[in-house]
């Protein structure tokens, strides 16, 4: 498709207004922990959330207000993740009244969500106080989503914001994000939060189905340490103010517009992975010629996952073999003896494997390979069609470190 990289992230969007600061969750005060997005208009809004059987309050709450297919606001904070909480409930419903009566809106028409600490009751004064500042914040300049985006930060290094612009139906429409993530990430979601804004017409119903699909194609293809989180959620509200007419039905305009929020969202899940915990690299695994999808999508999650292979990445190792033992018990329909094994890098690329065996290869045009802070491990597997793509990071001694010591 056809797109432009814009600024703006969550505030590119017509419509959309964003704002973040610090209220006094985190001890920290130079860190913004409580962030608010806000729409002039109620938008069709969706979300996807975490797999895990253990789910924050918020999810709770987010899954009732978004029951009927609409939104206009987002509150989310950091630093305590309101989860394994006997007050859970209250506090976040708490958080959607405070935003909804600052913004003059439902406070079912709020989307809420906490990050930080799991089983640490959410003081919900800070809060309280700093939703009339909050709310003075807002503006629709790219200040107001970086804030914003700072503010739903814990152990992430960077901000994580992406913006796009493209065509569908002959109007102008502008997708934008923001995201947090670096560890306890896992598919079928992560420890991540991700809030995308679109001024897009579509209907409740095909932005769900649109959501599903980025979600597939992104945020459930990202793996940094294994775990899977208990607070993750990916939510898009669409405004509606780019003029297009209001995409109702299957076919191509929602395959355009699910392909550019997929785009939006795999950018954003590329960013969580190179910034996971401890990590100095961002590992791409891209399979081809796989019998199925699933296939496809199953074998590039285990070479992501293996720790073994995250561990020769941080050592620059080409020890393609840990590959192959990852393919070998990903539980897909593959053939071992055609599969083709690379890696590559701006520094150049490399084949280390050949229909399941090894080839000679060049140890020192490796190491220049994989030092590098971007690494693809290409696998051909010669039975199909099918390609995915997973994304993930190398296994550092920091990790065990940034771990070791979260709480404090």
């Amino acid at each position: 498709m056809n797109y432009k990289v814009i600024e703006g992230s969550v505030t590119a969007a017509k419509g959309f207004k964003a704002a973040g600061i610090h209220c006094g969750i985190r001890k920290n005060k130079s860190k913004r922990d409580l962030g608010l997005i806000f729409c002039e208009t109620k938008c069709t809004a969706a979300a996807v959330y975490t797999t895990n059987l253990v789910q924050s309050s918020p999810i709770t709450i987010c899954k009732k207000n978004l029951a009927n297919g609409y939104a206009q606001a987002v509150i989310a904070n950091s630093g305590n993740a309101n989860t394994c909480n006997a007050d859970g409930e209250i506090k976040a419903w708490k958080m959607c009244e405070l935003a909804a009566n600052e913004l003059g809106i439902e406070a079912e028409d709020v989307i809420v969500a906490s990050t930080g600490v799991i089983g640490q009751r959410l003081p919900i004064e800070p809060i309280e106080q700093a939703i009339t500042p909050l709310v003075k914040e807002l503006t629709d300049d790219l200040q107001g989503a970086s804030d914003c985006a700072e503010a739903i930060m814990t152990t992430d290094t960077i901000k994580k914001e992406f913006a796009i612009e493209t065509s569908i139906g002959g109007k102008t429409i502008r997708i934008g994000g923001i995201s947090k993530g670096s560890g306890m990430i896992h598919p079928n979601m992560a420890t991540m939060l991700c809030f995308v804004t679109t001024d897009a017409a579509i209907s409740s119903e095909m932005i769900q189905k649109a959501v599903k699909h980025a979600a597939d194609k992104s945020f459930n293809m990202i793996s940094i340490d294994g775990d899977t989180s208990t607070n993750d959620m990916l939510s898009v509200m669409a405004s509606g103010l780019a003029g297009n007419d209001e995409i109702m039905t299957e076919g191509q305009e929602l395959n355009e517009f699910t392909e550019a929020l997929t785009t939006v969202c795999r950018e954003l899940s590329r960013m969580m992975a190179k910034d996971g915990e401890g990590a100095t690299k961002l590992l791409v695994c891209k399979v081809s010629g796989a019998k199925t999808e699933n296939d496809a999508k199953g074998i590039a999650k285990s070479v992501i996952c293996s720790s073994l292979l995250k561990a020769a990445m941080f050592g620059a190792d080409a020890n393609w073999g840990r590959v192959l033992c990852a393919i070998g018990y990903s539980g897909c329909d593959v053939d071992v003896h055609k599969v083709n094994v690379s890696f590559s890098s701006a520094a150049g690329r490399i084949d280390v494997c050949k229909n399941g065996a090894g080839i000679d290869f060049s140890e020192e045009l490796a190491k220049e390979i994989l030092v590098l802070d971007e690494i693809d491990i290409i696998v051909e597997l010669g039975d199909g069609d099918s390609c995915a793509e997973a994304y993930g990071c190398d296994l550092t001694y920091d990790y065990v470190r940034i771990n070791g010591d979260y709480r404090t």
